[in-house]
């Protein structure tokens, strides 16, 4: 067992190895504070995988007694992860992911379990040191460390790795992770927000916000030069800290595995050669194919003709020549898809480098949505539809670091059925892909919303074609649904996808890249904001790292992109017709906050009678006093508003029961509703009494319903007054 205590920013980490999962290949103990984390890994060197991929897993896994609690729901035992867990590993995975050889093939499993958690710790960060560390120092030959840093914003100021409370008054959330000043993995999002001083009066506050909330609510996007100054920063302490973690991490690195096997090569100089003198041409041809469907098509019949066509010629040259076949023009498909880029400035599209696909835009196609989109770029098509709702629609959810349940008012939900690339698979459940595409969508989208907080929206991605950037047309999507509901946003947001196709010291940054240009080049780089910055972006790096002069010559490119996609969309929104048909109506206002129990009434009575009678929702804020009615029909709503500001204003003069009613009194009322223990009986001047069971019969067991229904004329005699209850006798039932 070896102990390393390790300290930065202030901060004391404490790394244990061997301590715990001694017959993993890779363990730590890791202690930061309260905070207690085990992360392990484990290879399998007995089954290499001969697909082209690196099988490499991640597991985050959050354990409910860490914040000493029980699992929700109805079974106790932590199950399937949740969405935090997923996006967790994903960040790892993305993180770790560049750091294996191109041609690793032995499956390896990385397994992340919080053990012990404060309530204001950054696991997201903590499992990447944890796991980070399991795999430098495990039997896996890697030469570096992954390293990351989160940076915040508060006010005009930069805050490097901030707590959570520091974060809840972030208008900026970016994770960095790289490998000593080389950058690996970057995720950013802004938080839309607007700066109002908290008056002493809280029904002034809820006044305030509506009058001026959109006047000052800011997406607080992030432009191009301070996103590079901000990554400056995370550069140096990423830095800083691997240096730290090689020094003090180098003696307890394992004796490695000794990795012999390797996948079966079956590219051969002969095959390379037959391709070459006749071939290069047709697979030129087939690369510029604007089609993805079709230019694969092609590219099995041409290659399955180039098998024929050289086993004609070398008969004697015929083992496994399907597979040397593929493999080999796989290889120089590649090889020229990149010499294109590079050396003619020329993608395989017949694009330039800088040229976003054509673009079309349909509104509100779907009668009964509250709004739709379909959104294609390319042979990229997202239908992106919106539905609005009330705070009983939100989303309930518990992270492990909460004291409470939290709503999620937001939703982006991504779907990518294997139609759309053209594959014959049943759809399944939701994967970590499509978690993470709508959750980056979501980042991209929720900080332009003006008064979010006061609707539930969720938004529903169908890609319906793919052919690369599925996310950021998502983005483009709905931003544009939000606008055909007739939702609040600071501005239209667009996204685009940028690529990398990079040869030693040349390179060429790739705008809009198609699945092809994915597949072969070097970055996967998604950048999404309005013309006034950046509000969301993701980058994953195959190669080893990268600088600062690409990054910032791909920011400046998706810049251009962005401007011309926006000028597009806001064209579209331009002609935007919305569903009114469809479209639900709402009306947020204010009340006294001591008047929100006359709007719920005796029982919930008054607002039932009011939500039956108009057929509306209504959601109700005793703290502040804000009233949020929602409906199907405008003039309902309206009138309910009304019904609502004209009960509450009128009980500020009602008399109370005492000024209306004297014990002995005797009225005559009908009966409105029957309950076990009696009847509620309507009396003059806007009151119900009480009339129990046992003033109508001495009979033990009887029930009211045995005696009376609704609508029964009796007369009754008050024989007490309490507070705002009135309690009768009965002294006849006069008729039905």
């Amino acid at each position: 067992m070896r102990e390393i205590n390790l300290s930065f920013l202030d901060k004391e980490e404490q790394y244990i190895f061997d301590y715990v999962a001694k017959q993993a290949s890779g363990s730590v103990y890791y202690k930061s504070g309260n905070n207690v984390l085990l992360a392990t890994l484990a290879v399998d060197c007995d089954c290499i995988v001969e697909e082209d991929f690196l099988p490499l897993t991640v597991q985050y896994i959050e354990k409910a007694y860490a914040a000493g609690k029980f699992p929700g729901g109805y079974i106790k035992r932590e199950a399937k992860p949740g969405d935090f867990e997923t996006l967790t590993a994903r960040i790892v995975d993305r993180s770790l992911r560049p750091l294996f050889p191109k041609d690793y093939c032995y499956p390896t499993q990385i397994t992340i379990m919080v053990l012990s958690a404060d309530n204001d710790a950054d696991l997201q960060l903590l499992a990447l040191n944890a796991a980070s560390a399991a795999l430098y120092t495990s039997e896996i030959p890697l030469n570096f460390a992954v390293n990351g840093v989160r940076i915040g914003r508060i006010g005009n100021e930069f805050v490097v790795n901030p707590s959570l409370k520091e974060m809840e008054q972030s208008t900026l959330d970016l994770f960095v992770s790289g490998v000593n000043e080389d950058l690996l993995m970057i995720e950013m999002r802004t938080f839309g927000g607007v700066d109002i001083q908290t008056p002493s009066n809280p029904l002034s506050l809820v006044t305030t916000l509506m009058e001026d909330k959109k006047a000052e609510f800011s997406a607080n996007e992030l432009t191009e030069i301070e996103l590079m100054q901000a990554l400056e920063i995370a550069k140096t302490h990423i830095g800083k800290k691997s240096k730290l973690v090689e020094e003090h991490f180098k003696a307890c690195i394992k004796e490695p595995l000794e990795l012999t096997q390797a996948r079966k090569n079956y590219i051969c100089q002969s095959v390379q050669e037959f391709i070459k003198q006749g071939y290069l041409g047709g697979l030129r041809e087939i690369l510029a194919e604007l089609s993805k469907t079709e230019r694969h098509s092609r590219l099995k019949a041409f290659a399955k003709q180039i098998v024929q066509d050289y086993a004609k010629s070398n008969p004697q040259d015929i083992e496994f020549l399907e597979q040397r076949v593929n493999e080999t023009l796989n290889l120089q498909k590649r090889a020229m898809l990149r010499a294109m880029i590079l050396q003619e400035g020329i993608r395989a599209d017949g694009r330039g480098l800088k040229e976003v696909r054509p673009i079309s835009i349909e509104t509100n196609i779907l009668p009964k949505a509250h709004s739709s989109v379909l959104f294609t770029r390319g042979q990229t098509q997202a239908l992106v539809v919106c539905t609005l709702g009330g705070e009983m629609d939100a989303q309930s959810y518990e992270l492990l670091t909460d004291k409470g349940t939290s709503k999620e008012r937001f939703m982006v939900h991504y779907n990518f059925p294997p139609f759309s690339v053209g594959e014959a698979i049943p759809i399944g459940a939701t994967g970590r892909r499509e978690l993470g595409h709508g959750n980056l969508a979501k980042r991209a989208l929720e900080c332009s919303v003006i008064n979010g907080d006061q609707k539930t929206i969720r938004l529903v991605s169908e890609i319906l074609e793919s052919n690369g950037s599925s996310s950021m047309a998502s983005v483009c999507g709905g931003s544009l649904a939000l606008a055909a509901a007739d939702i609040e946003c600071t501005s239209l947001i667009a996204g685009v996808a940028m690529g990398l196709v990079c040869e030693g010291e040349k390179y060429a940054v790739l705008t809009d890249i198609m699945g092809l240009e994915d597949h072969d080049g070097d970055m996967d780089f998604k950048v999404a904001g309005s013309k006034s910055g950046i509000t969301a972006l993701q980058m994953d790096i195959k190669l080893g790292g990268l600088s600062t002069e690409i990054l910032e010559c791909a920011l400046l490119q998706a810049k251009e992109a962005r401007f011309h996609i926006l000028e597009i969309m806001e064209s579209a929104k331009e002609k935007i017709v919305l569903n009114t048909a469809a479209l639900p109506s709402s009306q947020t206002f204010a009340i006294h906050p001591s008047k929100i129990v006359e709007v719920i009434g005796q029982a919930g009575k008054t607002i039932k009678e009011i939500i039956e009678k108009f057929e509306v929702a209504i959601d109700l804020n005793r703290d502040n006093g804000e009233v949020k009615v929602s409906g199907g029909n405008k003039e309902k709503v309206d009138a309910a508003k009304e019904y609502i500001i004209g009960i509450t204003s009128a009980s500020s003069d009602k008399p109370g029961i005492a000024e209306l009613y004297k014990v002995g009194d005797v009225y005559e009322g009908r009966v409105k509703k029957v309950v076990d223990f009696g009847a509620f009986v309507e009396l003059p001047h806007n009151y119900d009494g009480l009339l129990h069971i046992s003033k109508i019969t001495s009979s033990r067991g009887a029930q009211a319903s045995d005696y009376l229904s609704e609508g029964d004329l009796l007369r009754v005699e008050v024989l007490s007054l309490n507070k705002n209850k009135v309690e009768l006798g009965l002294q006849e039932k006069l008729s039905k």
